[in-house]
């Protein structure tokens, strides 16, 4: 005789015994698995699907938002200092006046307030040309530090699209430089960076029309909003400052949506298959209710089920992601870290899990009578 257990920990008794409800569901959950195999292969292959899109999406993103911002937010600085233009004061309009500069060297408690001087152009060697950012200072700004006098440290890219090395020189702004050394890649605003030495960079400058510095690199605890309104100038972090670069919020803002609103569509086609599969499996959920499962057990179960469609699913995907991601990345942007592959992958199974927590909840809490219908 078979009757529904009082110890929550069983599925039913039995005259030999209690039958372990936990390893009894595990074993239907098994077996669902191995007999659907069509239906969980389709599952698994829609989350791979979305998953190397999520996962594609955001290398793309994050490395679009590296060659905008690369080299602005490893300025060594407690804050950046930017001249307004009306009301605002953005990275490309900026102009430190010699008057503002004079007064943010001369403000009790700033330690240092050193100018730094960009300007977007192009290098060439022969009859080839690539776009760079001219990093002008007297202090190591950038990863690739400061180059002597007459010389020029350039980024990688410059190097491998120019054919230069060590030794060699190019034309910037109409004059010839020697490349003191070759470095890693650093970007500003889709540039990559040429450092050179603050003289050079405002003799160079001044041909193009460009006479003052961009941006104050400042030290120091001062009153940053009071000498701010005084000055006419507008002050921030290296990482807040990347706000004030025109490209960086109409391009990550666009993509970081994008992204949102992906992410927001897969936890609801992840939800509409298991809430499908779950309707399906109605009479099943009622006899096991009425043998004496209990609620938890059945979403145990369930959940159980998703959260192997979703790791075989994502572990697929990010997979495919990181494998396409290192052979693209020469040809296009494309950022390979944690943060747009892993985070991703870990948001989308938690969607995942809880848009198939959502699809049993309803069916767990049915009376059996209801779920077994008229015709079981």
């Amino acid at each position: 005789m078979t009757t529904p257990c009082a110890d929550a920990d069983t599925t039913f008794c039995h005259d030999s015994g209690a039958v372990n409800n936990k390893e009894f569901l595990m074993f239907l959950a098994r077996r669902d698995l191995a007999f659907a195999q069509g239906r969980f292969a389709l599952m698994t292959a829609v989350v791979t699907l979305i998953c190397v899109l999520v996962g594609f999406l955001t290398g793309l993103a994050g490395g679009l938002a590296q060659r905008s911002v690369a080299a602005v937010v490893h300025l060594p600085a407690d804050r950046i200092v930017l001249a307004k233009n009306g009301s605002t004061a953005t990275w490309t309009d900026s102009r430190i006046s010699d008057n503002q500069l004079t007064k943010w060297q001369s403000l009790s408690g700033v330690s240092t307030a050193t100018p730094l001087g960009i300007t977007q152009t192009q290098a060439r060697k022969g009859d080839t040309e690539s776009a760079i950012a001219i990093f002008g200072s007297d202090v190591a700004v950038t990863s690739l530090g400061v180059p002597s006098q007459g010389n020029v440290i350039i980024s990688q890219t410059i190097a491998d699209s120019l054919g230069l090395k060590r030794g060699d020189s190019v034309e910037i702004g109409s004059r010839e430089f020697t490349v003191q050394s070759v470095g890693d890649n650093t970007w500003y605003n889709h540039s990559a960076v040429v450092a050179m030495g603050y003289r050079q960079w405002r003799e160079t400058a001044a041909r193009m029309g460009q006479t003052k510095p961009t941006a104050l690199l400042v030290r120091g605890t001062p009153d940053w909003q009071a000498v701010d309104r005084a000055v006419g100038t507008e002050s921030a972090t290296p990482w807040v400052s990347v706000r004030m670069l025109p490209t960086f919020e109409s391009e990550i803002g666009s993509l970081a949506l994008i992204i949102v609103l992906l992410l927001g569509i897969s936890s609801l086609v992840v939800g509409a298959f298991f809430t499908v599969w779950t309707i399906q499996r109605r009479h099943d959920i009622g006899v096991l209710r009425a043998l004496g499962a209990t609620t938890k057990a059945l979403r145990r179960d369930a959940l159980g089920q998703a959260g192997v469609i979703l790791g075989i699913g994502i572990g697929t995907g990010l997979v495919i992601v990181t494998i396409a991601g290192y052979a693209i990345r020469p040809a296009m942007p494309f950022a390979m870290s944690w943060w747009t592959t892993l985070a991703p992958g870990a948001l989308l199974g938690l969607l995942g899990l809880a848009g198939a927590a959502m699809a049993i909840r309803s069916m767990s809490n049915t009376e059996p009578e209801q779920t077994l219908g008229p015709t079981r």
